[in-house]
């Protein structure tokens, strides 16, 4: 039986369960806590700190996690990091009954469920590799499913059901979403166990943080793939900082209506998450991640120059399917290629990036809008976009991929799609 109809194991479906779960507790508690925030201050700066503090874990610790997740049993890590982020929860559930609330607390729970997510994230990347070989093609079919239901949780039924167990005392989505982790939890400690990676023996965890870092650094493919999301969030972050602005003044839309262009850039990333690994399987993934990156800088240009409501929710959409399509394809190449001991730390350098350009994005977008128009960000956001596709196109090119999914085949799998498909020719270069 070849790898293309094989089932994806039993594993996968609670691994999945679990995180769909996890994932409509996230989309409550993203709705909610900027509201029960709101019932504390109207301070913008205060605001920001609660919603700033969830980001920085992976600004100042997402190497450092990543190499302890490489050192650690990752079943373990994720099923732990679930335990301790419902304990937390609690306490400001019972503060919200106390009356003891407040803006400092609310950004420390904040940071502390980032941090837990940080572990939680990077475990469940480098778990599922191990759970499917390092199939590519099973890989491709479990992030797809993956992505699919933590995009309709998290930004669809997550943020509506916050904002109705909100009204129902500040407590209660506080209460949910800690509910939905110890269900995670419990579904995860039923996971099969994976083969212990072994770490560099002797080796300083600042050691071993910087050779997963300068492994992803002076490989060209893997530096591609890193640079996609780091760039692209960039441009999206800029957009994102003036989108509701650029909405309501060249669009005549409402808050109702802003609240259905978002949804249909959400819609555009379930159905992209649900082709991506038919645009592989047509066009090569190389090649579909370089038409996915073109998409995206094109579908920008197409929403600052909407001239209308609908034109701009169909260039989201188009925007949408394309970013879920990438989000698919880019990590299933990743966890196919990376050794499994340094997977953690690939993981979470990419991720590191990636957040670490966001604020740029959103000063960049403010300040454009603020010296030049409103669609400038617009503009510009998708010129960068594009320029970053004419970057990156050699660096993710069918024959990198295909060179690259040829060294890491596992040697034991003879029929492997990696081995198959893959022209005869040498190991992954890097730079």
């Amino acid at each position: 039986m070849t790898t293309d109809v094989q089932k994806l194991p039993a594993g996968f479906g609670r691994l999945w369960t679990a995180q769909t779960i996890s994932s409509l507790g996230d989309g409550v508690t993203h709705a909610a806590l900027p509201l029960i925030a709101l019932t504390l201050t109207k301070d913008p700066m205060a605001l920001a700190v609660v919603t700033a503090a969830g980001t920085l874990p992976w600004l100042l610790f997402g190497v450092l996690g990543g190499a302890l997740v490489d050192r650690w049993d990752r079943r373990r890590t994720m099923w732990v990091a679930d335990i301790a982020r419902a304990a937390l929860l609690a306490i400001p559930a019972a503060a919200a009954v106390l009356d003891l609330l407040s803006i400092p607390l609310l950004a420390a729970v904040a940071f502390l469920l980032g941090l837990g997510g940080l572990f939680f994230d990077t475990a469940a990347t480098a778990y599922l590799p191990d759970l499917l070989r390092r199939d590519p093609a099973l890989l491709e079919r479990a992030n797809s499913r993956l992505r699919g239901a933590q995009t309709a949780m998290s930004g669809f039924a997550g943020p509506p059901a916050g904002s109705a167990l909100l009204a129902l005392g500040r407590a209660v989505p506080l209460i949910a979403d800690a509910v939905s982790f110890l269900f995670s939890a419990l579904l995860v400690r039923t996971l099969p166990a994976t083969p212990r990676t072994v770490p560099e023996a002797r080796e300083s965890l600042l050691r071993q943080a910087r050779a997963g870092a300068s492994y992803v650094f002076h490989n060209r493919l893997l530096l591609g793939l890193a640079l996609r999301p780091a760039v692209g969030n960039v441009a999206f972050l800029a957009v994102e900082t003036v989108l509701a602005l650029f909405a309501q003044e060249r669009l005549g839309i409402d808050t109702y209506g802003f609240g259905l262009l978002l949804t249909a850039e959400a819609t555009g990333g379930l159905l992209g998450a649900a082709i991506a690994s038919h645009l592989g399987r047509r066009l090569g993934v190389g090649t579909a991640l370089i038409c996915t990156a073109a998409v995206e800088g094109l579908a920008i240009v197409g929403l600052a120059a909407a001239p209308n409501p609908y034109a701009a929710g169909l260039a989201l959409a188009v925007c949408g399917a394309a970013m879920g399509a990438t989000m698919v394809l880019g990590p299933s190449l990743r966890q196919a290629i990376v050794p499994s001991h340094l997977m953690g730390r690939v993981a979470s350098t990419s991720r590191m990036l990636a957040m670490c350009a966001a604020p740029v994005g959103a000063f960049a977008g403010g300040w454009l809008a603020t010296a030049y128009d409103i669609r400038t960000p617009l503009y510009a956001a998708a010129g960068l976009l594009l320029a970053m596709t004419a970057v990156t196109a050699s660096m993710t090119s069918n024959r990198r991929v295909e060179a690259a999914l040829r060294a890491a085949a596992p040697a034991d799998v003879p029929d492997h799609p990696a081995v198959k498909g893959a022209d005869q020719e040498g190991a992954p270069e890097v730079s």
